[in-house]
């Protein structure tokens, strides 16, 4: 506070009005200050409001994208088992279409086999004949 000058009625008028000037604008520059601030207070609580809901979508977007791909993994897995049972029930049955035509394939062999005997016994059979006939053929020539 300054020191106002003495005059004969008291302080001087002139002084003291210019100093209650000085602090009533002061005061009016805090005062427009201060609401500036609340303001500005105001719009950054608004500002903080808007990012914590983005904050609140993000985390609610992330949860959403684990959840699905959690879903999404034990989907393909359970379709990577099906996969599989189906598969080994397909080789089961493709194995047990290649052992019945091998043994199809064997049983033909050997009927096969067993033709090829019984027609090499017919050709000898019928060489022999053909062999006496010969024989026959020239015993009689030679008589």
């Amino acid at each position: 506070m300054g020191k106002f000058r003495l005059e004969e009625n008291g302080y001087n008028r002139e002084e003291v009005n210019q100093f209650i000037s000085d602090v009533v604008k002061q005061t009016e520059e805090l005062v427009d200050t201060i609401k500036q601030q609340q303001e500005e207070i105001k719009d950054l609580k608004n500002q903080l409001n808007d990012y914590q809901k983005i904050e609140n979508t993000l985390k609610n977007t992330l949860i959403k994208a684990e959840e699905s791909s959690e879903m999404i993994i034990k989907k393909a897995n359970e379709e990577k088992e099906i996969i599989i049972q189906e598969a080994k029930q397909n080789a089961s049955v493709i194995v047990n279409e290649a052992l019945e035509k091998a043994e199809k394939v064997d049983w033909k062999a050997e009927i096969q086999k067993k033709n090829i005997k019984i027609f090499e016994r017919k050709i000898k059979v019928i060489l022999e004949e053909q062999k006496s006939i010969v024989e026959e053929l020239e015993n009689m020539e030679l008589e």
